[in-house]
């Protein structure tokens, strides 16, 4: 159970000097980083920054894990077994992980608990018990030929995910990946790479084999750009922005065209119609969408769009919710919004509001811990050809535009560049199922935000990126189709 107690007795705990771990053993690197805690902007420990050799060795490892068959070959049931074992000991220390990780990336502890550890050890469950259900497939042939449809594992993945969930979004690409029996090198956020070592440690105190899977970590430029390039990974996944997803598809096309697959955030329109039956619990859903993590979510309901005849009722609610969020150490167990992952992520989100003149919020507070914070903010009038409509934020600032019916609703949702969620409140049956065919988005939400589980694909439309995660859809990304044609 999650205690203040049992917080505040892991708040000081020093931070194991972090490791890399190639081929199953700890490695250092001749260059380190600080890892400055956005909680008060203290140095907690000092992250190994890996070179183009260090990337080559992880491949290698990886490389010769799966051509030695000692994970790939192993019967899925026995596979099955290590995953669900990672799982049970991920679960056993998802206290210490959690407060580990709020201390790297700022996340406030009541959310970071569920999301973080806990997730992860529900996905790695979830695609363990896939291990020995995927079946291959019988063609329907004439009766003088058989075909039959081998799915195999496609060799080495590459794994590039971003800070603000890591071990969320990076056990939605290493479980499905380890599941069909790849071998994996995954490269965390600089600034948020602690949780993510030590589900790696405990992969392998699970019984994983060395090689397997393995962590680099350093930034993006070296590291990640060198995973990109590297002749030897076959896939490539990643989670982030738009401008780094690009090179790495030009990493692929100059390197071995490997299979990139890629999610890159949105600009998600939080859609709010007079018909609504509960203008409360939108209410209540549109600040959880936006302010959660300080705004440092993927499908972050940014945008919200009313419908003019409730604009000022709706508007009333959301201010006064707004305004009553606590705000503060992520490690205190009744903050709602936690820290900024970095300073100079918090001077862009300040560089966005300039200018804006928000109802409420928007200025930075809590200078005396020496952290990141930003009051929620929240900014009306927003028109379809303003930055505030159109581009990323990722930060807690909720833009607001009127609308007047449901073709003015649908034109403004699908009016950006990306495509990764959407949520429509209504009270009419037939209106939910037009504005989710209308909707140009990989998810949409009704009458809700957010809490779809592992059972659902997510996925990106537009340049919101592409391929699955979650679900048995995200299976497919790490798994080869073979034919075999019998003349009988």
């Amino acid at each position: 159970m999650l205690t203040q107690e049992i917080i505040d007795n892991l708040r000081f705990k020093a931070v194991a000097t972090p490791s890399m771990i190639i081929d199953g053993k700890a490695c250092g690197a001749n260059e380190v980083l600080p890892i400055i805690s956005p909680l008060d902007g203290s140095t907690i420990a000092q992250l190994p920054m890996a070179q183009e050799i260090d990337v080559n060795a992880a491949v290698s490892a990886a490389r010769q894990s799966f051509d030695k068959g000692i994970w790939a070959d192993m019967a899925p049931k026995a596979r099955k077994k290590i995953l669900l074992q990672w799982a049970n000991l991920i679960e056993q220390n998802a206290i210490e992980i959690a407060v580990l990780g709020v201390r790297d990336n700022g996340t406030e502890i009541a959310m970071a608990s569920k999301a973080e550890p806990l997730s992860a050890a529900e996905t790695i469950r979830f695609y363990a018990e896939a291990c020995d259900k995927v079946y291959g497939e019988i063609a329907p042939t004439a009766p003088d030929s058989l075909g039959l449809i081998h799915k195999e594992a496609i060799g080495v993945v590459g794994v590039i995910v971003p800070w603000n969930f890591p071990m969320m979004i990076g056990a939605w690409k290493l479980a499905p990946a380890l599941a069909t029996g790849n071998s994996v090198v995954i490269k965390p956020s600089e600034t948020a790479s602690l949780s993510l070592i030590r589900m790696v440690e405990l992969a392998h105190e699970a019984g994983l084999p060395d090689g397997v899977l393995n962590i680099v970590t350093g930034d993006g430029n070296t590291a990640g750009s060198a995973l990109a390039r590297s002749m030897d990974v076959d896939v490539l996944v990643f989670t982030g922005s738009g401008a780094t997803g690009r090179k790495l598809l030009e990493a692929s096309a100059q390197s071995n065209l490997k299979r990139v697959y890629l999610e890159l955030g949105g600009k998600s329109p939080h859609i709010i119609f007079d018909d609504c039956d509960d203008l409360d619990a939108a209410a209540t859903a549109v600040i959880g969408g936006i302010f959660r993590n300080a705004g440092q979510v993927c499908i972050a309901g940014s945008r919200l769009l009313v419908q003019r005849s409730i604009h000022a009722a709706l508007m009333d609610k959301i201010i006064t919710l707004t305004r009553a969020l606590r705000v503060g150490d992520p490690l205190n167990i009744n903050t709602q919004v936690g820290a900024l992952n970095s300073e100079s992520h918090m001077d862009s989100i300040l560089k966005m509001l300039d200018g804006s003149n928000p109802v409420i919020g928007g200025k930075r507070v809590l200078h005396d811990t020496g952290g990141f914070y930003i009051e929620p903010a929240i900014v009306t009038d927003v028109e379809q050809g303003d930055a505030l409509f159109q581009e990323e934020v990722f930060g807690p600032v909720l833009s607001v535009t009127a609308f007047d019916d449901e073709e003015s609703a649908v034109r403004l949702a699908n009016a950006t560049q990306f495509g990764l969620s959407a949520g429509v409140w209504t009270g009419s049956l037939s209106r939910a199922h037009r504005m989710v065919a209308a909707i140009k988005s990989g998810v949409v939400h009704v009458n809700t935000y957010g809490g779809a589980d592992n059972t659902v694909p997510m996925g990106g439309f537009k340049q919101s990126g592409n391929g699955y995660d979650k679900s048995l859809y995200a299976l497919d990304k790490f798994i080869n189709h073979k034919t075999a044609w019998f003349k009988l």
